[in-house]
Parts: structure tokens; C-alpha cells; sequence
């Protein structure tokens, strides 16, 4: 973004550190145009939270300013080193405290997928909202000119939220993402509402100066404030500083700005709730559910039923300060829900940003949850019909020193670890799709933690359908395989991640296998036709073969498919799940041809143990010509089930040899060893 986006004023705000200063201490200046380096400045490193945005923005707000409204970029988003290429533009629009540090916890994650600049309201200032939306306007039409096959990014929090949403109503032909934080459009049901109409009532000469008024609006925001640190104690996610936060709304906004800013999110909802059906632009609405503030979960559903590009994430143990708060990464949600993309249309490959160190870890100390809320999927419309409840458990002991990872080198010798697995690509690993897809995460996560290879898999497209996210208790419940690297599973896909040597898992057995009935485990439903041989030769991509058991060692099937449709009204059910739902498998005959997605309902065991195995690998390299012929083809198809059904047969008889089967002697070796400590298994 060059200094000529500021259209309205020449300066731009820099934030950066004074070198002789703490690293918590900041100093605002002033500048034309952000210079191509500071070597007077320090980064800011390490996560910040309240303490760190209350310091810097009374630092911001101590210096009498009118205004008027200004762009500017955190120094820790200086620079492009570090960016990725062909970064589009992320605005951020702030909260009714205007100074515009409210991402300061998400600076440095945001700056390597983003070209970041965050808006700044002086306290005095007294632009309108129609002002305000116009300001922001100008900026976008100048970003969206500057590279128009890229998107820009609003993020908006509050009544941030209500200055993007009107911005989008006024350009609906721009291509234009926006991110709603807790938005201001539920004003008119909140609890603000009643102060904002007790304004109304005292006339304005008045209300500004009378004493009893200004200790009134103190103690309601310093209660509004304890409100939420409240109902945030019991998330714990609120880091200290949280009484601090509370003092700089009350003490160093002055009441006028207050008063001035609440007129203003009145005005703003109302302006933005009449224009919300001229709404087209890509909106991730995330809602808190503790804000105590504004209704933002209940506000949350009703945009998304109003706004035709609309999904949902909720965040049930954050407040409204929710940017601030930890546990909260704004970067990993907006990857999580597919947000993310460099130009017109989403490219699940190009477009892919890998797990971080961070999102790994996170992903793999809630896997337990992860497995609850899988479970809670498959039972709970369900478990509603029958007024049945069944509390699941939420065993964290699916880690990587529960999991036994074997693979097979070239010269068919078996090994504990991963060393058979090919370095490069392009790699085809085909296998068995466990019952509700319980070994893809510790797969994916195992391999990419042991090896750094990114699995890339091919999903149903059930995953990436926001009308199905509708339909689940946790709208965020696959966000995890997308972070993970999964792909709608087409045709195109395949082809140009093996074209770009990418690692590529494939199940054939696809929803059949997931969803299979009772006494089904380990079965392969795979259709008869070779449909991913002649697309891995045509690249020379190896073909590894792996098989996993462990399902029955972890939960029991009680009602499945077949069950399920001798219940009255299931049906109904059954048409929504699979209402306008992709076809895969149309031109195949028999139950591979149908592969309705329902739900199940499971009996939890004492978990046991995960196994995988990895085959020999099966080159195709060279052989181009001769598996262009069918036969050939189906001859290296059937070669390939046939190793995955002697993969899940090796496991099956070895894990009776495996003394840490059960969970017992696996804590207790883990007790003596360390938690992290690799628990042995069976003699190879």
C-alpha cells in the first residue's frame, strides 16, 4: 500500500518500538510514506495481549488529536521479506475504541499472509459513519485498482464490522472479504441500547456536563467491563491486564467520545441492518459466546441467514474482546474455514498455507476433542429425536506415544517409523478409511510432525459445503482437515497436486467406508474401476498402499444406516443431509454407488491402540505406456487393494502381540518414562 491510499491526509501513523525504551513500551510518529527500513526501530516479538494494546494505546490517544482518520502499519508488518507472494490487502476497521491496535496479538501472523494497515479514529475526531464508510471506500477502490485480481480483506470488529458491511452493500461488484468480529449490527438488542436512549432524553448541553450523568456512564462500562471479565474467568482465555483494559476505556477515552461513539454504532446498525440484502461479498462472521455486550451469537445466525455468502464461526468460552484474548488466532480461522485465498476464486493448492508449529501442537492436544465432536456428529440429530443423551469422553491419549507408525523400505523389510516413505513426490498413498474418519488427524499430524511431509487428501465434498456446516453442532468441526491440507476431492485436484509433486492420501472407499454399517470394520468398499492408477503413472508418481486398524479398539456401532431407516421421520432428516449433496460415484453400480451421509450412533470403549502401516512402494515410473491400457491398469488396481487388505491383516495379527494394547500398561509406562516417552509394541 503506497502513502497516496491516505487520500484524505498525506501522513501515515508508524508504530514502532524507541531503541533505548523497554520492549513493552512504544512510540507513535509520523511519517509520509513508511520507509523501506527502520534501522533505528526494535520488532516487537512474542505474543501480546491486553497489557501490551492498553500501554500502546494510551501512547496513541495521550497527544491532542482531531483527526481526521489515518491508515498505519505495526512495525512488526514492515517489509515484505517474510511475506508470502502475492499478498492481498487486510484492512482492519476497529471497535468503538477507535485506536486501531485491536489485532496486536495477531501482527506478525497476519504480516506473512497479508499486506496489513489498520485504521486509526483519533478520540476527538468526529467523522460520521457515512464519512467513515466513504474514507474506507476510497481505500479499497485503490487497492482493488492496484491489483484487481486479488481480494481485500476488511476486518471489522463492532461497529468496524458495520463500516465493512456498508462499505460491501455500496460496492457489490468488488471483490471483497469480510471478517465480523462480534458486529455491531445487533446493537439495537443489546444492552447498549438502553444507555443510548437514556442519552436521548437529556439534552445534549446538559448530559455531557452533569456530574451524575459521567459517574453514571462510568460505573455502567466499568460494569459492563467486570461483566465481561466475569463471564471471561470462566473461559480463562482472558489474559492479565484485563482491569486495565477496563480503566483505559473509562479514564482515557474522554466521556464525550463515549457518548459520540454510542450515537454512532445507533446510527451505524441501522444503517447497515437496511442494506444487508445488498451484501455479496465472502463474510466470516465470528461470534463470542460470552459477550456480554452485544448478543453476538444470536446476531451471528441472523446475518448468516440474511447474507448469501455467509458462514459462521462461534467461540463459546470468548468474550467480546475476543482479538485480545489468548487461545485465539485469527490467522488459523480464517485458514480453518477456507477464508483464505490470493486471487478472484479459492485454490484449495495454490492457495494452501501449511499448519504452523503452534496450529500442529494445538491440533494435536485437542485431538480428544476433536474425536468427541466427531462423535457428537454422527449422534447428534439422532440422539434429538429420541431426547437421548450419551455423554462421550474426552480422552487426550491419541497422541503420537500411543500410535504405532510402521513402514516397509524397498527392499520390503518392516520398521518402526517412517524411514520407507519416500522423500519426493509425486507419492499416491491409498488406504483404508477407518469408521468416522477417526485415524485422519493423528495420520496427517504423525507424518507431517515425524517427516514434514504435508499430506494433502482428497475430501468429500461434504467438508467444504457451507450449507452442511448448518447441520452440525460445532460449525467448525472440519475446519481442522483444511488446515490439515484436505481438498475437495475432483478430478482437477488430483491432477495438479500430483503434478506439483505434492504427497496425495486417497481413500476409494470414500463415504461407504466412514459410514460402514455394523460388523463391516476393515472392509473395503472400492469401486471396480482403476480410477487412480492411470492419473498416478501419468506422473510417475509411487503408489504406497497403508492399512490402520484400531476402530474396534475404540467404539462399537449400535445403530447404523440400516437402523436408522426403520425410524419414524428419519427420512426427513436423511433429505437434509443429503439434499443437493455431489454424486461421486454416478456411473458405478451397487452401494458404491450410493453413499448417503447420515449419522451413527457409537458406544464408546477403554480406548486402545492406533496401528498404521505403510506399504512397499509400487513404482509407476517408466510404465506410463503400458498402464494406458485398461487391463494393465485394473491388474495394478486390484495389485494395490490386495496390499491394503494384507496391511490391515498384518495389523490385526500383530496387535495381539503388542503387551501395551490396552490403555493400563501404556499410563504406566508412560508414568514411569514421561508422557512423551515412544511406548514400545510388538517384535517386528
Amino acid at each position: 500500500m503506497s502513502a497516496t491510499i491516505a487520500t484524505p491526509t498525506p501522513l501515515q501513523l508508524q508504530i514502532r518500538v524507541a531503541p533505548d525504551a523497554p520492549r513493552t513500551r512504544w512510540r507513535a510518529t509520523t511519517c509520509r510514506a513508511r520507509p523501506a527500513s527502520l534501522p533505528d526501530a526494535q520488532v516487537v516479538t512474542g505474543r501480546k495481549g491486553v497489557s501490551e494494546y492498553v500501554e500502546a494505546a494510551q501512547q496513541l490517544t495521550r497527544w491532542p488529536d482531531g483527526g481526521p482518520p489515518r491508515w498505519f502499519s505495526p512495525l512488526e508488518c514492515g517489509g515484505a521479506g517474510g511475506r508470502i507472494s502475492g499478498a492481498p490487502t487486510l484492512l482492519y476497521l476497529p471497535g468503538i475504541d477507535g485506536v486501531g491496535l485491536g489485532l496486536i496479538r495477531h501482527h506478525e501472523a497476519l504480516a506473512k499472509i497479508f499486506v496489513l494497515w489498520c485504521l486509526h479514529i483519533p478520540v476527538k475526531d468526529r467523522t460520521s459513519f457515512e464519512g467513515l464508510v466513504e474514507y474506507v471506500e476510497r481505500t479499497v477502490k485503490l487497492e482493488s485498482s492496484r491489483a484487481p485480481d486479488r481480494p481485500v480483506y476488511l476486518v471489522g470488529e463492532s461497529i468496524g464490522a458495520c463500516i465493512a458491511l456498508a462499505v460491501a452493500a455500496r460496492n457489490r461488484d468488488t471483490d471483497l472479504v469480510l471478517i465480523l468480529v462480534n458486529p455491531g449490527t445487533s446493537f439495537h438488542k443489546s444492552k447498549l441500547q438502553s444507555l443510548s436512549a437514556f442519552l436521548d432524553l437529556i439534552p445534549e448541553p446538559f448530559h455531557l456536563n452533569s456530574p451524575e450523568f459521567l459517574n453514571f456512564l462510568t460505573v455502567l462500562l466499568e460494569n459492563f467491563m467486570q461483566m465481561l471479565l466475569t463471564f471471561i474467568g470462566r473461559g480463562t482465555y482472558l489474559e492479565e491486564g484485563g482491569q486495565a483494559l477496563s480503566e483505559f476505556l473509562v479514564d482515557v477515552l474522554p466521556r464525550e467520545t463515549i457518548v459520540w461513539k454510542l450515537q454512532m454504532l445507533r446510527i451505524a446498525s441501522s444503517f447497515v441492518n437496511s442494506r444487508l440484502h445488498a451484501v455479496r461479498a465472502q463474510t466470516l462472521v465470528l461470534a463470542s459466546g460470552y459477550d456480554v455486550l452485544l448478543p453476538s451469537r444470536e446476531e451471528a445466525q441472523r446475518l448468516q441467514s440474511m447474507l448469501e455468502n455467509c458462514r459462521v464461526r462461534h467461540f463459546r468460552d470468548n468474550g467480546h474482546t475476543i482479538l485480545l484474548e489468548g487461545g485465539f488466532d485469527i490467522v488459523t480461522t480464517i485458514k480453518g474455514a477456507g477464508y483464505y485465498r490470493r486471487s478472484s476464486q479459492t485454490d484449495f493448492i495454490a492457495d494452501y498455507l501449511p499448519p504452523t508449529p503452534s496450529e500442529l501442537k494445538k491440533i494435536l492436544d485437542s485431538f480428544g476433542y476433536h474425536f468427541s465432536s466427531l462423535t457428537s456428529l454422527a449422534t447428534y440429530v439422532f440422539l434429538r429425536l429420541l431426547l437421548v443423551t450419551i455423554n462421550f469422553w474426552n480422552f487426550r491419549i491419541l497422541n503420537f506415544a500411543n500410535l504405532v507408525m510402521l513402514s516397509t523400505l524397498p527392499d520390503g523389510k518392516i520398521v518402526r517409523g517412517l524411514a520407507g516413505l519416500p522423500e519426493e513426490g509425486p507419492v499416491v498413498l491409498v488406504g483404508y478409511h477407518m469408521l468416522m474418519a477417526l485415524e485422519l488427524v493423528p495420520l496427517v499430524a504423525g507424518v507431517l510432525s515425524s517427516t514434514g511431509i504435508n499430506l494433502r487428501g482428497l475430501g468429500h465434498p461434504f467438508l467444504f459445503n457451507k450449507y452442511s456446516e448448518q447441520l452440525l453442532p460445532e460449525s467448525s468441526l472440519f475446519d481442522v482437515c483444511r488446515i490439515l491440507g484436505a481438498v475437495p476431492v475432483t478430478t482437477f485436484n488430483f491432477y495438479k497436486l500430483l503434478s506439483e509433486k505434492h504427497f496425495v492420501l486417497l481413500y476409494p472407499g470414500g463415504a461407504r467406508e466412514v459410514l460402514h454399517r455394523k460388523g463391516e470394520e476393515y472392509k473395503l468398499f472400492w469401486p471396480e474401476q482403476p480410477e487412480f492408477v492411470r492419473m498416478a503413472s501419468r506422473f510417475g508418481a509411487k503408489i504406497i498402499p497403508f492399512g490402520v486398524v484400531g476402530e474396534d479398539d475404540i467404539c462399537d456401532v449400535l445403530l447404523d444406516y440400516n437402523d436408522l431407516l426403520k425410524l419414524p421421520f428419519y427420512d426427513i432428516m436423511d433429505k437434509k443431509l443429503n439434499k443437493d449433496s455431489v454424486k461421486l460415484r454416478a456411473d458405478c453400480t451397487g452401494e458404491i454407488q450410493n453413499q448417503p451421509i447420515h449419522p451413527m450412533v457409537v458406544l464408546p470403549k477403554v480406548p486402545g491402540r492406533f496401528y498404521f502401516i505403510f506399504g512397499k512402494p509400487i513404482e509407476t515410473r517408466g510404465r506410463e505406456m503400458e498402464l494406458t491400457e485398461k487391463e494393465n491398469a485394473q491388474h495394478m488396481y486390484l495389485h494395490v487393494k490386495s496390499e491394503v487388505e494384507n496391511c490391515i491383516k498384518y495389523l490385526k495379527e500383530k496387535r495381539e502381540e503388542d503387551p501395551y494394547r490396552s490403555i493400563l500398561p501404556r499410563l504406566l509406562y508412560q508414568a514411569v518414562h514421561g508422557h512423551n516417552a515412544e511406548i514400545p509394541t510388538f517384535e517386528l
